[in-house]
């Protein structure tokens, strides 16, 4: 059989996890998903990782920061007032936020974590939960062509 090539549709599992070991994502092999290559449903370095794998082989892929969720970013730490959030919400810290910024002229809807809050201010942070972290795939291809 013909290894993955570019343009392939492939079945695969895999297990993400940071340095630390904590387990980030996980598709079990009992539950392999599809996926095109080059269409973006998973990180293009794991895509990449695939091509030249034939079916049943297991590869191990390091992902670095700039090939998974950028690099941690210290400008996109923000105060905002408390007041910010009135009585619509009790931020509290590791709470993900869904907030309004305007970008392009637009307004977006992007996630964001509650570091920390004081008496007048919530400290926020825009950067991906895992910028600037490494991580480990354990990908296994199922199945070439489906």
């Amino acid at each position: 059989m013909c290894p993955v090539q570019f343009t392939d549709s492939v079945l695969v599992s895999y297990t993400a996890s940071l340095d630390s070991g904590e387990v980030v994502e996980s598709v079990p092999e009992s539950k392999p998903i599809p996926v095109s290559i080059g269409s973006g449903r998973i990180l293009q370095a794991v895509e990449a990782s695939l091509l030249g794998m034939e079916p049943n082989e297991t590869r191990t892929v390091k992902i670095f920061p700039e090939d998974a969720y950028g690099l941690y970013h210290k400008a996109l730490v923000h105060e905002v007032p408390l007041a910010t959030f009135s009585d619509k919400i009790q931020p509290r810290p590791g709470m993900i936020l869904s907030l309004s910024i305007e970008k392009d002229g637009q307004e977006q809807q992007v996630p964001a974590t509650v570091l920390g809050i004081s008496n007048e201010s919530v400290t926020i942070d825009y950067n991906h939960p895992l910028a600037g972290k490494t991580i480990t795939y354990e990908v296994k291809l199922h199945a070439i062509g489906h």
